[in-house]
């Protein structure tokens, strides 16, 4: 009995621990898909100023999905933090799918943020269990270490989602893909994009700017593809690369080339949500590795 108390009182800290650390991130996250809404102008995308190409959803219905998702975030962390295999984070995040959809009536809004962000959750909950330096490294690792050959065996994985069939049909990447690699867009892309325009002085709205830029410039969005075909996806890919090399938001006229891209998306239907979710990972990456140490 004695041994048993005594086992209890000790494990007392790092359950507390666990929960702290849990809740932290779950806000965290939270901001960090507010973030990827708040930001205008992006091209086709949905945001606080207009609805992109959209007629099925606005931002109201983006803030019913993120207030949907605050709970997952901090349950996928813990899971993270106990080491639980794939399996059981997999059931969370459909859980978090269909408490998304009844909020949205329907409407997939952050059906890659559910499967990104809550990735990165659950990496930075076995980063502080095991005792790890917090670093953008060190959270790849542990995604990869702990659940890597089940993220693989999971981009095979049948699936039904618009975004499923477009990565076969025009055998591009999405969210399983980019998982299953460790989200190298957001490690090798979007993140560095991010801090190379902080490193130079730029605000943290222009730097988000910058990081879905070079996202939409690199990455093969299921979405669009969906949307668009191949002809779509050579349109985001090429307005990107444009933007970029005409120094992005470095260039005094960057807000008229962004909403200039932005009508044009807009006209075209094409909305890069995948290059969406993935900014949203990277603003929480960002985020996460500004954390103190416990």
């Amino acid at each position: 009995m004695a041994t048993a108390a005594r086992r209890s009182a000790s494990a007392q800290p790092r359950r507390h621990a666990a929960h702290a650390l849990s809740r932290e991130v779950a806000l965290r996250a939270v901001r960090s898909l507010y973030h990827e809404l708040a930001l205008y102008p992006k091209p086709g995308l949905v945001s606080l100023v207009d609805n992109g190409s959209h007629t099925d959803m606005d931002a109201a219905t983006f803030m019913r999905s993120l207030f949907s998702l605050r709970h997952y975030y901090a349950r996928i962390c813990r899971a993270g933090y106990d080491g639980v295999p794939f399996i059981e984070l997999k059931k969370l995040g459909i859980a978090a799918e269909q408490r998304m959809m009844a909020a949205t009536k329907g409407i997939n809004t952050h059906r890659g943020a559910i499967f990104a962000l809550g990735l990165l959750c659950a990496a930075m909950g076995r980063v502080r269990a095991l005792r790890m330096t917090l670093t953008p490294a060190a959270l790849r690792t542990a995604l990869l270490l702990h659940w890597g050959e089940e993220l693989a065996a999971h981009t095979h994985a049948i699936g039904d989602s618009h975004g499923r069939q477009a990565a076969t049909r025009h055998a591009a990447s999405g969210a399983r893909e980019e998982g299953a690699l460790g989200l190298p867009s957001v490690f090798d892309v979007g993140l560095p994009a991010l801090q190379t325009a902080l490193a130079r002085g730029a605000p943290m709205l222009n730097a988000r700017v910058e990081a879905i830029f070079a996202l939409m410039s690199h990455i093969s969005d299921t979405n669009i593809y969906h949307r668009g075909g191949a002809q779509g996806a050579d349109t985001v890919r090429h307005a990107a690369r444009h933007f970029l090399q005409q120094g992005g938001t470095a260039n005094p006229q960057w807000k008229e080339h962004a909403l200039t891209c932005h009508q044009r998306f807009i006209a075209q239907r094409l909305s890069p949500g995948g290059a969406a979710d993935l900014l949203a990972a990277t603003c929480l990456v960002h985020s996460l590795t500004a954390m103190p140490p416990p």
